[in-house]
């Protein structure tokens, strides 16, 4: 990924990906049950957003709809790696080590956890 999406712009995109696809408007509404931030400040973020090729924008009627142009799974995968190597020195090892230590895994996250270990060590 050649752009690091700041934290407003993955607000956005976290909205965009569950909704495939919205408007200013059904983007600054989804925002403003969980933030309080202006009309205009949803209208320049995502302008800001297409402008660096984040954001797809079509013309429907009177508006614009935007699509993601990034995948969720590809921006996670680029903004863990980055996390990883800048925090962790590049080991899995210990960032998985700290998450784990951090939480209270249930049951069945350590049977998930258990499982894609064992996946991982039978493909090598």
């Amino acid at each position: 990924m050649k752009y690091k999406p700041t934290e407003s712009e993955l607000e956005i995109l976290s909205i965009l990906w569950e909704l495939q696809k919205g408007s200013v408007r059904e983007v600054h509404d989804a925002l403003s049950k969980t933030k309080d931030t202006g009309y205009t400040t949803t209208l320049k973020i995502m302008q800001i957003m297409y402008s660096k090729g984040l954001l797809k924008r079509s013309e429907q009627g009177r508006s614009h709809i935007y699509t993601p142009l990034i995948t969720e799974k590809d921006t996670q995968n680029s903004l863990l790696s980055s996390f990883m190597d800048s925090t962790f020195g590049g080991s899995a090892k210990k960032l998985i080590m700290r998450a784990l230590g951090q939480s209270n895994p249930s049951k069945e996250e350590i049977n998930e956890i258990r499982q894609l270990l064992n996946e991982l060590e039978n493909q090598q």
